[in-house]
């Protein structure tokens, strides 16, 4: 009964203990409550009353009773760090045990091998159990030991054994009323579909089992573990540590097990190192180092050792003593078959290699590109990470490029398979290094074609397929009323200076739910059938109008910029400046912007000026001299998304557009509007200006949808929205740097979010954001951008006007009424927006106003 409803049964038990017991019932009693303790309580109290258990038994003279007790207790000491003392208690009771009593204690001294990572001992004592208790019919034993035996499979990299295993251990729960053990079961299914690559089923499956435990009140380390090791394979390792830290915090507070503290500090060492914190990953893993020695469990120091190192690494304390450290924990780990020994051979490789220890080096690589072949995808990236430096170290720019290529083509497929646009986002910094790596070969030993070409494989690869979603999903559309009506209340009760404390707990509570449902959808999308095409790109610059256009796209390599210049039917190649230069200039900018939206700062304006004329410098250097006359396409690098790039002054007065990529450009560009034409325009609430700019846009366009007022509720926005030609919505804009996927446009009835937009079928074609930061968006991943903008973008949006910066309401309204002139004569969004800039008085509130809009796309 205790992991059936471990409550009741603890109630049960010490409602035992109060009647006097005779010894073999009081044996039992304190047993359950040395259970509840060891797994949900206190460490110290649990060894109390297990010992205590274990006295009554040898009073009640039963030698199986005992056995069975000291099997207990002897899980207990191997978690609370006693391993030597742990294994005697195992020992005495597998002497003490016969038959089905000997079963469920091998059972458990498996279960504890294979919690100090000795998984062959833990497999064989578990394949002499499984015999045993099937001959006894023992349903529930059979199926812990078959789940105990999957995720030891699972350790060592057998998934399709453990995958087995797991499926005969599910069909026997579905017979038992055993609640706590299903949820472990519907867990480790979550670990077994992250092991074979699957990380929306994995998220799924962790969630469910979470509030399976929820009902049975019971904590989840083991499931805060997993969990952790899911987020950061998601590129959401700032969200793992704060789990992992998070779940220790509770484990401290509870005196809970020391083996769960050790496992829980390792995933937080791996998760901080993932989030660029060395600092942090060096102090956890150096506790779970001594902890795992502490208990005698050299796998899992073996595997602290490796964050260890990588962590010290990562802080730039490359020496030759950590090339040796690195090597011997491979080696462990190698012996211990763990999964982790590719990545501890091409982190040996990586310290050689920057001591110019070419032949260690490249022997280290050459076995950790061994795993490029088989396994998960991430384990083959590895993989083809570390044949790619080989090739790197040997001298071959050929063999460099075919590795990213091979490597890169892994991630791809494993991209796909997630549905969220976040996680798709997030999952490139996984190959980072491998794009950068194929961009360094390309300046060195390529043209600037080949350069663009990789500058282009692994950049704004989001946008190349709309995001995944169900057709209709109840639940996700339930959570997206309830948090549009709940953060409709708190805005107004901020309004009316009351305080909203409840309503902000419910508004993040609705956000993580929202959130989880979009993690769990997986991809449905097929990676590489658009490849980019420079022939195609220039043929395009050409065409069409755009004459003697220009594109230029912004690498960045070894921290500065490359200036690709394309057009004329060639590409050609210049430097720039530095790119945390540049960073800091358009910071500057940013905060002038900010303040020229306000009246009363014209002393800004030369200044923000004279920062245009420094990004210039930095930004494009002397392919500034060399746009040409015609319109140019400018692909700025994910950290420089908020440059002002009509404030240069070589673009100022230029039909001037942005693109994440000059694969989306093309897309864009490619994407032919939808038949009919309709014309949609909303007014949200609150705006200083009231929308002034709609009723008259309307009177451009004949019969337009208009809604605003009561009609201008998210429901409704959306059906309209759905395949219209063009759409302009004045409405406040609110960017979330903190979770950028809830960036949001007022409604009547609340905010619009970017979730609410990726449920469309399709996009309009144009769009204009009058708004305030709608073109404001999150840098995550490898070179990717997640907000409104690239929400749109791949859901058939071939034009976006927004704005990088707070706007001036009133001043809006001026620019969005030429902007529409343009746009009713037939003009693209970029020629349109040209003239509307310089149609503007000449203050610097309309100078700011006109600069801090952008048109993004191509339409």
């Amino acid at each position: 009964m205790v992991f059936a409803a471990p409550n009741d049964a603890l109630a049960r038990a010490e409602g035992v203990l109060d009647t006097d017991p005779p010894p073999l019932h009081a044996s039992v009693a304190h047993q359950v409550i040395g259970i509840w303790q060891r797994d949900w309580g206190d460490m110290r109290l649990a060894l109390d009353h297990l010992r205590r258990a274990r006295a009554l038994a040898a009073r009640a003279d039963s030698s199986e009773r005992e056995a069975d007790v000291l099997a207990t207790l002897g899980v207990a000491l191997v978690h609370a760090g006693r391993t030597r003392q742990g294994l005697a208690a195992f020992e005495r009771g597998v002497e003490r045990g016969t038959g089905h009593t000997r079963a469920r204690v091998l059972y458990r001294r498996a279960y504890s091998w294979w919690v100090l990572g000795h998984h062959r001992e833990a497999l064989d004592d578990v394949r002499r159990a499984i015999p045993v208790l099937r001959q006894e019919d023992d349903v529930i034993w059979t199926a812990r030991a078959l789940t105990l035996r999957a995720t030891v499979h699972l350790a060592l990299g057998a998934v399709d054994r453990a995958d087995a295993d797991f499926t005969a251990a599910e069909a026997l729960w579905d017979t038992t009323g055993q609640e706590h053990d299903k949820a472990d079961a519907v867990e480790s299914r979550g670990l077994a579909a992250f092991r074979s690559g699957d990380v929306p089923a994995a998220l799924r499956l962790l969630d469910e089992a979470e509030e399976r435990y929820a009902k049975l009140g019971t904590p989840t380390f083991m499931l805060n573990i997993r969990r952790c090791e899911v987020l950061m394979a998601a590129g959401l390792a700032p969200e793992a540590l704060a789990e992992a830290d998070a779940a220790i915090a509770v484990l401290d507070g509870i005196g809970g097990q020391s083996t769960r503290k050790a496992e829980l500090l390792l995933a937080a060492a791996r998760s901080a190192r993932l989030a660029g914190d060395p600092g942090t990953a060096v102090a956890r893993a150096a506790i779970a180092v001594r902890l795992f020695a502490g208990q005698r469990r050299t796998w899992w120091e073996a595997h602290a050792q490796l964050v260890l190192i990588e962590g010290r690494v990562a802080a730039g304390r490359g020496s030759g003593r950590l090339v040796a450290e690195a090597v011997r924990v491979a080696e462990r780990l190698s012996a211990f078959g763990a999964p982790a020994a590719p990545e501890a051979w091409l982190l040996a490789g990586r310290i050689a290699l920057g001591l110019d220890w070419t032949a260690d080096a490249e022997r280290y690589l050459a076995v950790a590109a061994r795993s490029r072949r088989s396994g998960p995808p991430l384990a083959r990236v590895t993989g083809w990470a570390a044949q790619a430096l080989w090739a790197r170290a040997a001298g071959s720019g050929r063999g460099v490029l075919e590795a990213c290529r091979r490597g890169l083509d892994v991630l791809d497929d494993h991209r796909t398979t997630l549905g969220a646009s976040e996680l798709r986002a997030r999952a490139t910094a996984q190959g980072a290094e491998l794009a950068a790596l194929a961009q360094e070969v390309s300046l060195e030993r390529g043209g600037p074609r080949q350069l663009l070409v990789w500058s282009e494989r692994w950049r704004a690869t989001v946008l190349s397929a709309p995001p995944t979603r169900p057709p209709a999903d109840p639940a996700l559309l339930s959570g997206l009323t309830a948090y549009r009506e709940i953060a409709a209340r708190a805005e107004t009760a901020r309004m009316d200076g009351k305080p909203v404390p409840t309503l902000e707990r419910e508004q993040r509570r609705l956000e993580r739910e929202i959130r989880s449902r979009t993690l769990h959808i997986r991809g449905g999308a097929t990676g590489g059938s658009d490849r980019f095409d420079v022939g195609r790109l220039l043929e395009r610059l050409g065409d069409g109008g755009l004459g003697d256009g220009r594109l230029v796209e912004l690498a960045v390599l070894d921290g500065r910029v490359q200036v690709l210049l394309c057009g004329g039917g060639r590409v050609r190649r210049f430097a720039g400046g530095l790119l945390a230069e540049a960073e800091r200039e358009a910071e500057h900018v940013q905060a002038g912007l900010r303040r020229l939206a306000h009246p009363g700062a014209e002393r800004r304006l030369a200044v923000v000026e004279a920062a245009g004329r420094r990004l210039e410098e930095l930004l494009l250097g002397e392919a500034a001299g060399q746009l040409g006359p015609g319109p140019v396409v400018v692909v700025p690098p994910a950290r420089l998304h908020r440059v002002p790039w009509a404030l240069l002054p070589s673009l100022r007065e230029r039909v001037l557009s942005v693109s994440p990529s000059a694969g989306s450009w093309l897309r864009a560009r490619e994407t032919e509007p939808p038949p009919g034409g309709r014309h949609v325009l909303v007014r949200g609430p609150g705006l200083a200006s009231g929308g002034a700019e709609v009723p008259e846009v309307a009177d451009r366009y004949g019969r337009p949808t208009v809604l605003e007022h009561a009609d201008a509720r998210v429901p409704r926005v959306l059906e309209e929205l759905d395949g219209a030609a063009l759409a302009h919505i004045a409405a406040h804009g609110v960017f979330r740097a903190d979770s950028p996927l809830f960036s949001s446009l007022r409604m009547a009835d609340g905010p619009l979010i970017v979730h609410d937009f990726e449920r469309l079928a399709r996009s309009p074609y144009r769009i204009i954001l009058s708004s305030c930061d709608t073109a404001r968006l999150a840098s995550v991943g490898a070179d990717e951008l997640l907000g409104l903008v690239t929400a749109l973008l791949p859901l058939g949006t071939a034009g976006v006007v927004a704005s990088s910066a707070p706007v001036n309401d009133e001043a809006v309204v001026a620019l969005m009424l030429a902007l529409h002139k343009g746009l009713s004569t037939g003009q693209s969004l970029a020629e349109a927006l040209r003239d509307a800039r310089a149609s503007l008085p000449g203050d610097a509130l309309h100078q700011a106003t006109g600069w801090a809009f952008t048109a993004f796309g191509a339409a």
